[in-house]
C-alpha cells in the first residue's frame, strides 16, 4: 500500500518543520506531493503552490495553523485521504469535523516523530 502524502504547508527554509518532514519522508522512502505558498525544491520534491488536482493521496500532514487552513478546507477533503496529521499548532475544529464527517481518520501528532518512530508506516 502507497502511504503518499501530501505535506501543506511546504516550506524550503530548513528552519521549517515542513522542511524537515519533506526530507523524512523522502528518506523514508514515501511519496511526496508538497503545496507551499512559494514554488521552490526540497531533496527533488517541487513545491508546488495553489490546489492541483491529485489523486492516491493516503496522508496529509497540515503545517499550516487554522487561520491559513481556511482556503484549503474543500480541497483538502475532497482528495479523499485515508487520514489526516495534525501537527502541533495546526488543530483546527471546523478541518476536524469535515474530515470526521467524510470518514478520513485523524491523526494528533508530529509527522516527524511518527517517522523516527516508526508509527508513521503502522496508520
Amino acid at each position: 500500500m502507497s502511504l503518499k502524502t501530501l505535506v501543506i504547508g511546504a516550506s524550503t527554509n530548513p528552519q521549517r518543520f515542513s522542511y524537515l518532514a519533506i526530507k523524512s519522508l523522502v528518506k523514508h522512502k514515501i511519496d511526496v506531493v508538497a503545496i507551499g505558498l512559494k514554488q521552490g525544491e526540497v531533496d527533488g520534491i517541487q513545491i508546488i503552490v495553489g490546489k492541483p488536482e491529485l489523486t492516491d493521496i493516503h496522508t496529509i500532514t497540515l503545517y499550516l495553523n487554522a487561520e491559513h487552513q481556511r482556503g484549503y478546507l474543500d480541497y483538502l477533503i475532497s482528495l479523499k485521504p485515508r487520514r489526516i496529521i495534525f501537527n502541533p499548532g495546526t488543530e483546527n475544529g471546523e478541518l476536524i469535523k469535515l474530515a470526521r464527517e467524510n470518514k478520513i481518520d485523524l491523526i494528533f501528532d508530529c509527522t516527524l516523530v511518527m517517522l523516527n518512530n516508526g508509527s508513521y508506516l503502522k496508520h
